[in-house]
């Protein structure tokens, strides 16, 4: 539910009007923000929005209309009625009137130069009002960090690695996610985490992943080590950035890494480690990203947990975001290391029946953790899904599916009626026969 303040000091009869995300305009009596619908008297066709603004400004002459603090998924395609309706009851002094701004997201662009003429009928003026624009909304990135700076609350990321995988956690409501190496190694490649991906075979699943939904949960993605050198983890960073990628780990683990849950796990010394740090660094500033740099440290196993703090100390001061300490072999260790890094956010990566002991998402919060992603939490289930279901139809000749899971319910979770909407605001007839 957003809040319209309306302010005139005379009835007024559009004339013109426009409908446009608009920020940082400032305005007689209000101060544009997200999506703003302003009538002036007797404005040409030919005004542009400053134009019009300057109008306002001056003679006060308009009713204005302002959502404030509009999410980014909250927009008022139909505005212009909730305005009309206002202006025609003669309104002198300030009212506040509710309206539900339902997301359009696939909406035809916003009509700058549309005409509403005053004999118009409200059915008239609504089919031929300007509609919402695609929405605009904060990088995905810049949206995690806002999580992290301006709330307290741990993030949960279910980790996923392929389409289905990701419009399953989007459809269950999660606020983030996280693109496991492991998952993404599994079903692209077919093989084991060995550090085998490539920065190829990660940027194009998290690429994939993060636009889905632009404008939903950020996608965090594990980087490995970076894929190389400074030079390599500079590419790598920019190719990250451009994905849509909110946030990524680089750990310690050599380049030829494996799963942090596997034994046998070798890392690099401290300077080559602060040198990945540094590099991703200046990669995202290089790029004017705020990208989340996640310092990961693989150096429990071999030379145990003091050398961690070290290393993720002096990640903390070279600029990374988050710290992560992989592997913690038991609860005292992991809130340990919570409390003596606090204020700065860490990550717990949970694995179960991994190298570390089960916490729940309750006790990392307690514990003061602020992101918390489970790796396997995708490929666990679809291994123990896929092989049953395969087993029943080797077994018994059917699958054994529940009836509600038809073609279309999983279609529709990888957006059908969004793709079908697409075709019907463009003209097409692809579906107007139905599916």
């Amino acid at each position: 539910m957003a809040t319209i303040p309306v302010e005139s000091t005379t009835p007024l009869t559009p004339t013109w009007m426009t409908l446009s995300p608009i920020d940082g305009v400032k305005m007689e009596g209000a101060k544009a923000r997200g999506v703003m619908c302003t009538v002036i008297e007797n404005s040409k066709k030919s005004d542009t929005l400053d134009t019009l603004a300057s109008k306002v400004d001056d003679k006060g002459s308009a009713v204005v209309a302002t959502i404030q603090e509009v999410q980014p998924a909250s927009y008022a395609d139909l505005q212009v009625e909730k305005v009309l309706g206002l202006q025609h009851s003669g309104i002198k002094t300030p009212e506040m009137v509710d309206t539900v701004a339902e997301p359009e997201y696939l909406q035809p662009a916003v009509d700058q130069t549309s005409c509403l003429k005053p004999d118009m009928s409200e059915a008239l003026a609504r089919e031929h009002a300007p509609k919402a624009a695609f929405p605009t909304y904060l990088p995905a990135s810049t949206r995690l960090q806002n999580m992290l700076k301006d709330t307290t609350k741990l993030i949960v990321c279910p980790g996923v690695y392929d389409g289905l995988s990701a419009r399953t956690a989007l459809e269950v409501g999660f606020d983030a996610l996280y693109m496991t190496g492991a998952g993404t190694s599994c079903s692209r490649l077919g093989m084991a985490d060995l550090g085998l991906a490539s920065l190829h075979d990660m940027r194009a699943q998290a690429e994939m992943i993060c636009n889905l939904v632009p404008w939903g949960a950020p996608v965090i993605a594990d980087m490995d080590g970076g894929y190389g050198g400074p030079m390599m983890i500079d590419r790598a960073v920019r190719e990250y950035v451009r994905a849509g990628v909110a946030g990524f780990h680089i750990e310690d683990q050599l380049i030829q890494k494996r799963c942090g849950h596997l034994k046998g796990k070798q890392v690099v010394p401290r300077e080559e480690y602060y040198s990945r740090i540094r590099a991703a660094k200046a990669a995202k500033e290089r790029v004017n990203s705020d990208i989340v740099l996640i310092a990961r440290t693989d150096a429990l196993q071999a030379l145990g947990y003091d050398e961690c703090m070290e290393r993720l100390k002096v990640a903390r001061d070279l600029g990374a975001d988050v710290g992560l300490l992989e592997g913690f072999s038991s609860r005292d260790m992991a809130a340990r290391c919570a409390k003596e890094l606090a204020p700065w956010p860490l990550l717990m990566n949970s694995v179960e029946n991994g190298a570390s002991p089960l916490i729940t998402v309750d006790e990392a919060r307690e514990m003061g953790f602020r992101i918390m992603i489970f790796s396997f939490a995708s490929l666990t289930p679809a291994y123990l899904g896929i092989k049953a279901t395969l087993e029943t139809l080797k077994l018994t000749g059917q699958l054994g599916a529940p009836k509600f899971v038809t073609p279309r319910k999983l279609f529709e979770v990888c957006g059908l009626e969004e793709l079908m909407q697409v075709d019907t605001h463009a003209g097409g007839t692809a579906f107007a026969a139905g599916v």
